[in-house]
């Protein structure tokens, strides 16, 4: 599988949003990838206003998403990222969503909020509620997670023993003391404990990050970016991932059950 991953600094117009996911779209068709990952929340953000999420949030059916069917439809490219739909409460949900071909191909709610480091996603955010199903992509089975999700191993290792090849983190990793290496390393043991490729994407910015990197399954980074928008690509290979499974078989040798979610409080 060929990948992309398109990381830019998210606006707080959704119109030039979903220009710049379009457009990286066609970059990634031309690269001839198989999938794109962009970042968390791309449909609109305006950092000098948290509550802003909350009022350009749209529904699936909306015209960010509808604009970004259109601009799948007649490809086979998977893109995937997440957006702010509107729910109840007075919040939203943070849905990670991949598009194919016209068709919303698959959704995910984002389990772990990000209430830490001062931050409290909750105020404005419902959690989700179900583990996602993995996609299937290029003959690889891919499972979904987003940003913060990547703290929590037991979601990851759920994913790999599901069967996923790939895990994908669409994210918008702020900026702080030790966040780069929390972020780097991370996103190598997640890869490496569960043997699966690790395509990480993170918004640049002011704020956040970039710093997007491809991990293999025994934890060698073999593409990054930095901090700059860009678009950056990797080959995903499926005897990569056998060749780990069978010097490394930690998902084979684990003694514990496969995870599961705490009922909803």
């Amino acid at each position: 599988m060929k990948v992309a991953m398109g990381q830019f600094a998210v606006r707080r117009e959704w119109q030039e949003n979903a220009d710049q996911c379009a457009q990286l779209m066609q970059d990634a068709r031309a690269e001839a990838a198989d999938m794109l990952v962009l970042p968390e929340a791309v449909l609109a953000r305006d950092n000098a206003d948290p509550d802003w999420i909350l009022r350009a949030a749209q529904p699936l059916d909306g015209p960010f998403m509808s604009r970004l069917l259109a601009a799948s439809r007649g490809h086979a490219l998977t893109s995937i990222m997440s957006v702010h739909v509107p729910d109840t409460d007075h919040k939203v949900r943070n849905v990670l969503v991949a598009v194919r071909d016209g068709t919303i191909i698959a959704a995910y709610d984002k389990l772990h909020l990000y209430d830490a480091f001062a931050m409290q996603e909750s105020q404005r955010v419902n959690a989700g509620q179900h583990i996602p199903a993995l996609i299937d992509v290029a003959g690889m089975k891919v499972g979904l997670m987003t940003c913060y999700d990547v703290r929590f191993p037991e979601l990851a290792r759920r994913l790999a023993l599901d069967g996923a090849d790939v895990l994908v983190l669409p994210s918008a990793w702020l900026r702080g003391p030790l966040k780069e290496q929390h972020w780097a390393l991370l996103c190598s043991a997640r890869a490496l404990e569960n043997t699966c490729y690790m395509v990480a994407v993170g918004e640049c910015g002011p704020r956040n990050i970039g710093n997007s990197m491809v991990i293999d399954p025994l934890g060698v980074a073999i593409a990054r970016a930095a901090e700059s928008p860009a678009l950056v690509t990797a080959e995903l290979d499926p005897q990569r991932i056998a060749y780990a499974r069978s010097v490394l078989p930690v998902l084979e040798n684990s003694r514990f059950m496969a995870p599961t979610l705490k009922p909803k409080a």
